[in-house]
């Protein structure tokens, strides 16, 4: 079987649908012959969407034993529907979340009924299927296959930096640490939680916040707030814009909780594997924003795997990477009490819920990887492939 993987997710960009992208294209060369066609920025991304056409068509030229072509996403899968010459290839789409839910009228009117043109669609959890089934896809064209996690994290030996770390990020070592990462989005409920949740934890309960963060105001949200409010709203969802950030900043400065609260920016990957060691517990607090959503919580399965408690929302993508009381616990979404009663019962039965980290943690290894996803990926080509014309 030889395939064409064409990507506008990938390394060296970070994030969870370019790390899914890699495992993906670097997982099935042991079951396929594969050719890639990816965004490694060395271009712009409207040179890179302008060529792709053209460089598609070379490549199914150069290699004519392709059989099929698979598009790592919504939004450079839509590019495709204009394309043309080689409509006889079999064409897959994964969908993740957000390329199924924009808001932008045009592309859920007219566009997204077009995915039906598509041989296959695959969804990285049962709300993203559910979700693009809602807007007119033919759900024997749907699939599920969620996303993998990687087994190398020594989860042992990672608590042993931990004063090292606290010294280095000025974190409180004497406090029972809650974390959460990445960036900061609305969907990902970050200033919702440090409003209606935290202020009403016990005071030895102290919230460290990872990922990417400017503590100064930037140039593209001074210019963004000339925008009419819905454009805002389009721009920051296609360009995973920082939509939280802003509010965060002014929380951090402002509330009379900040000192319970400290951002330490992007970690280096072991800096961040020994601090989700520690963790009481790793938060997840997603609330739903019209337009948007969680397509799966790759981060909590990271999480996981460091051994941490992970306590996540109860909705969209989440649940298929959370199961409720075999790796984590759901937590009813922006309800504070729900909130409140989970993490005190947390910090006060910590070597009860010891044991439950280290079984959530099997679960997890036995129930995710790269690998496994990537078999089921190699299957369902398979079985694309030797369907009639």
């Amino acid at each position: 079987m030889e395939i064409l993987f064409v990507s506008h997710k990938h390394p060296p960009a970070t994030g969870g649908m370019e790390k899914q992208s890699y495992e993906l294209i670097n997982g099935m060369r042991e079951c396929a012959i594969v050719h890639e066609i990816v965004y490694k920025g060395t271009e712009s991304y409207l040179q890179f969407f302008r060529r792709l056409n053209d460089r598609i068509l070379k490549a199914v030229h150069s290699h004519p034993n392709i059989v099929l072509i698979h598009f790592n996403d919504g939004l450079i899968a839509s590019l495709s529907l204009w394309h043309s010459g080689y409509a006889h290839i079999k064409r897959v789409v994964t969908v993740h979340g957000l390329d199924v839910v924009f808001p932008l009228s045009i592309y859920q009117r007219f566009i997204l009924k077009r995915f039906n043109r598509f041989d296959h669609i695959i969804a990285v959890s049962q709300a993203t299927a559910q979700a693009i089934v809602q807007r007119g896809i033919n759900p024997h064209k749907v699939s599920v296959i969620v996303n993998g996690i990687d087994h190398s994290v020594p989860a042992d030996h990672l608590p042993d930096r931990w004063s090292d770390l606290c010294q280095q990020y000025a974190i409180p070592i004497d406090k029972k640490i809650l974390v959460m990462v990445g960036r900061p989005v609305k969907r990902k409920g970050f200033s919702w939680f440090i409003r209606e949740v935290l202020p009403h934890l016990p005071c030895e309960a102290m919230l460290v916040m990872a990922g990417p963060f400017k503590h100064e105001k930037t140039k593209e949200e001074k210019w963004l707030q000339w925008l009419p409010k819905s454009w805002q709203h389009l721009f920051m969802l296609f360009t995973g814009f920082p939509s939280d950030q802003q509010e965060i900043r002014r929380l951090l400065q402002e509330n009379k909780d900040a000192h319970r609260l400290k951002h330490v920016g992007k970690l280096p990957l072991e800096d961040l594997q020994v601090l989700l060691a520690h963790a009481q517990a790793f938060l997840m607090p997603n609330i739903k924003i019209d337009g948007d959503m969680e397509g799966f919580g790759l981060v909590c399965l990271e999480a996981s795997m460091c051994g941490t408690m992970v306590l996540a929302s109860d909705i969209e993508g989440i649940t298929d990477a959370v199961v409720h009381e075999k790796n984590g616990l759901h937590v009813l979404h922006e309800n504070p009490q729900a909130w409140q009663t989970v993490i005190r019962k947390l910090l006060e039965e910590e070597s009860l819920h010891a044991k439950h980290r280290k079984a959530y943690r099997l679960f997890t290894l036995r129930t995710f990887s790269w690998k496994k996803m990537v078999n089921e990926y190699s299957a369902l080509f398979q079985s694309i492939t030797k369907q009639a014309p």
